[in-house]
C-alpha cells in the first residue's frame, strides 16, 4: 500500500490507513453502560481500560477540573449521563490528565452515533505540542473572559430546552448535554443552601421568568451555591432574556458568577460596623443599647412562650478604688480582663452580657429559671474572686438575680434586679442575692 498512488487507494486502504493511524477506537453501548475499546495508542494506552462502565469514560473525560484529573463534586456527577447523549454526529476538543502526571494532554473527540443514536464509534487523537501551544495561545484570552462566570447556557422556554451549556471549571468549551430546562432547575436545586433553594425554585420558574422579563431585561441576585469541590460559595445567578422579533420567544442567557471573595469583603466589613453599633468599644460585650434591646426581646419572648427567662445584674467591687489607687488605664486593662472573664463564660452557657455603664453589667439568661440563674451568678462570682487581675492582683464583684413575671416591664424587672444587686452590697460585697 505504501507504494499505491493516490488513485489507487481504495475504501479498505484508507480504512487500513485510517485504523494504523488513529489515537484510540471506542465503540459504546449506552443502553447497557459498556464501552469496549478497539484501539488505543501512546497517551491513550495509559489513559483507557479495554472495557468499563460508559458512565465512568463520560465521568473522565468531562467531569474534571480544567487541566487536571481531579473529579468535580459527586452532586455534579449526576449530569454525566446527560452528557453522554448524542443524537447527532459531535466533535469538540478536551484536557485530560492521568494521575501521575502534571501536564494535561489535548485531545480531539469526535463521536459518531449509529443504530437510532444507542450506540456510538468514540475517535480519539492527541494534539502533538506544536498544535497544544497554539491551541493554548489562542483560547487564553477567552480563559480570562470566561474564568470570571461558572456556568453559562442558553434557555428556550418555549420548547423546554438548553443548549451552548458551558462549565468553565471543567473546559473553555461548550459541553454537550441533553437536558430540557425543566429537568435542569429541578437537578440542580440541591446544589444550593436548603434556605435559598425556595427563591431559586421561585425565581428559575418559567411563568416567573415570562411574567417579569420584557425583552432585553436582566435581572441579578446573590446566594450560597456549592461549587464543582463541593464547598459553598457566594455567587451571581444572572438572567437576561434575549431580544428578538416576537413578544412570544422566551429565551433567556443564564450566568453564574463567582463572586465568593467581594461578597465576602463586604460581609466582613458589614460585621465590623454591626460590631461597632452593637460592642462596647473597652469592654467587647454588648452596649447598653444593645443588652437593653435583648432584654425586651427576651420578655417579650418569656410572654409568649411562657418559658423562663432571668436577669443578672453585676458590679465591680470598690472599682473607684482602682482607679483612684492605680490610675485610669489600670482601672479600664481591669474592666477590659474582667469582661473577657464575663463573654466567656456568656459563650459557655449560651447567656447574653452586656455593659450597663461603668462597672456594672447585665446578663440575659433565656431558657434559665431562678434557681438556674442562681446557680450561674454563684459561679461566676466565684471565679473572678478566684482570678488574678494584672496590677491590683484581686477584685471581686457582686450580683443580683431575678426571674421576669408574666406582668413585668423593662421598669418591674430592673428595679428588682437593682435591688437584689443593692442587697449583695449591703450583705458586705462579693455575694450573689436572687430576689
Amino acid at each position: 500500500m505504501e507504494n499505491k498512488s493516490l488513485y489507487d487507494l481504495s475504501d479498505k486502504d484508507v480504512s487500513r490507513l485510517f485504523y494504523d493511524n488513529v489515537g484510540a477506537i471506542v465503540v459504546v453501548d449506552s443502553e447497557i453502560d459498556t464501552y469496549k475499546t478497539i484501539v488505543k495508542r501512546g497517551f491513550f494506552k495509559a489513559f483507557l481500560n479495554d472495557s468499563g462502565s460508559y458512565h465512568d469514560l463520560i465521568l473522565d473525560l468531562w467531569f474534571h477540573f480544567n487541566d487536571s484529573n481531579e473529579k468535580v463534586a459527586g452532586d455534579y456527577q449526576i449530569f454525566a449521563d446527560n452528557t453522554g447523549v448524542f443524537k447527532n454526529k459531535y466533535s469538540r476538543r478536551l484536557r485530560v490528565a492521568l494521575e501521575d502526571e502534571n501536564e494535561s494532554h489535548l485531545i480531539q473527540l469526535t463521536v459518531y452515533p449509529y443504530e437510532e443514536g444507542k450506540k456510538y464509534i468514540f475517535i480519539m487523537d492527541e494534539f502533538n505540542d506544536n498544535e497544544s501551544l497554539q491551541e493554548s495561545l489562542t483560547t487564553k484570552k477567552i480563559n480570562t473572559i470566561q474564568n470570571s462566570y461558572l456556568f453559562s447556557m442558553y434557555i428556550d422556554l418555549v420548547s423546554d430546552t438548553t443548549s451552548s451549556i458551558n462549565v468553565a471549571e471543567i473546559s473553555e468549551d461548550v459541553v454537550n448535554y441533553n437536558l430540557k430546562y425543566s429537568e435542569w432547575r429541578m437537578m440542580i436545586v440541591n446544589m444550593f443552601l436548603p434556605e435559598d433553594q425556595e427563591q431559586f425554585l421561585r425565581r428559575t420558574d418559567p411563568e416567573y421568568l415570562k411574567k417579569n422579563f420584557t425583552p432585553g431585561r436582566t435581572s441579578s441576585y446573590d446566594c450560597m451555591m456549592r461549587n464543582l469541590e463541593g464547598k459553598f460559595i457566594w455567587v451571581k445567578l444572572i438572567f437576561s432574556r434575549a431580544q428578538t422579533f416576537s413578544e412570544d420567544d422566551y429565551r433567556f442567557v443564564f450566568l453564574v458568577q463567582d463572586n465568593n471573595e467581594s461578597t465576602m469583603e463586604v460581609l466582613s466589613t458589614l460585621q465590623k460596623y454591626e460590631e461597632k453599633a452593637i460592642k462596647d468599644p473597652l469592654t467587647n460585650v454588648y452596649n447598653h443599647g444593645e443588652i437593653e434591646a435583648q432584654f425586651n426581646s427576651a420578655l417579650a419572648y418569656c410572654q409568649k412562650s411562657g418559658s423562663p427567662v432571668s436577669l443578672m445584674m453585676i458590679d465591680l467591687d470598690h472599682f473607684k478604688e482602682v482607679n483612684d489607687n492605680y490610675g485610669h488605664s489600670v482601672g479600664d486593662i481591669t474592666l477590659k480582663q474582667f469582661a473577657g472573664i464575663l463573654r466567656e463564660f456568656a459563650a459557655e452557657n449560651k447567656i447574653m452580657a452586656g455593659r450597663w455603664g461603668g462597672e456594672e453589667f447585665v446578663v440575659v439568661c433565656r431558657d434559665k429559671n431562678i434557681d438556674e440563674a442562681g446557680r450561674l451568678a454563684e459561679e461566676f462570682r466565684a471565679r473572678v474572686d478566684a482570678f488574678e487581675f494584672p496590677t491590683i492582683i484581686h477584685i471581686s464583684c457582686s450580683v443580683g438575680v431575678t426571674e421576669l413575671k408574666a406582668d413585668d416591664d423593662n421598669t418591674k424587672a430592673f428595679n428588682r434586679v437593682d435591688e437584689a444587686l443593692y442587697a449583695s452590697k449591703q450583705a458586705g460585697r462579693n455575694k450573689v442575692t436572687v430576689k
